[in-house]
């Protein structure tokens, strides 16, 4: 659609996945969309050479991200593959700008998409730049660990899970205190208590440190 209508020129990519609509669209207008689509080989499209000489703008999907900005692009409560990683790897560390969107809850509200540590690392804290939920928008370039946890808190994170989430962080920095503040005993404790009871959040009357 954005080539068809002019405000995309040209785009290139490795694959196409298109919906039978598109693809009965794309047929039907081969011939134009042919001069403006080049497929390339994974070698090159996501060459790290290439994307740093392009100065890419790289915006990757992920599974979940924790308060420091480390994010798990691949696998569902650490364990189950729901995406390779792709060129998202050569991206994140290559980019001019890296990237990284998702909805603040799925599974209807029952997991929280910013968690205190993510339970899979994909792509570390120092390859992340920016997170990007609908609640709205953290950038994290030239803050220390302790500012990128608040930021996510305070612009990413789902109303019903924030509280939770400065909790964590508040009770971590008083007691671990230090660089990077972590309760290790409860770090993964929101994916133990969703694999549990089939919700992340807390109970009526439990602690909000179970």
């Amino acid at each position: 659609d954005l080539i068809m209508s002019g405000k995309m020129t040209q785009a290139s990519a490795t694959a196409m996945s298109l919906s039978p609509d598109a693809l009965d669209r794309f047929n039907a207008n081969i011939e134009e969309l042919r001069k403006r689509i080049i497929l390339r080989p994974q070698e090159i499209t996501n060459h790290p050479e290439v994307s740093r000489r392009l100065g890419v703008l790289a915006i990757n999907a992920m599974i979940e991200c924790d308060l420091y900005g480390n994010v798990n692009s691949t696998h569902v409560m650490g364990t189950n593959m729901m995406n390779g990683l792709g060129g998202s790897g050569d991206f994140a560390r290559n980019a001019f700008t890296s990237m990284f969107v998702s909805p603040s809850v799925a599974k209807g509200g029952a997991i929280s998409c910013i968690t205190p540590m993510v339970s899979h690392v994909d792509h570390t804290e120092h390859d992340v730049m920016i997170i990007v939920t609908e609640q709205g928008l953290a950038d994290l370039r030239g803050l220390s660990p302790r500012q990128r946890a608040q930021k996510i808190i305070d612009n990413c994170a789902h109303p019903d899970y924030r509280p939770m989430l400065q909790d964590y962080y508040d009770r971590a920095a008083q007691t671990a205190g230090m660089q990077t503040p972590h309760i290790l005993s409860e770090a993964l404790s929101w994916h133990q208590r969703y694999v549990e009871t089939g919700d992340m959040r807390v109970k009526k009357g439990l602690a909000l440190a179970v």
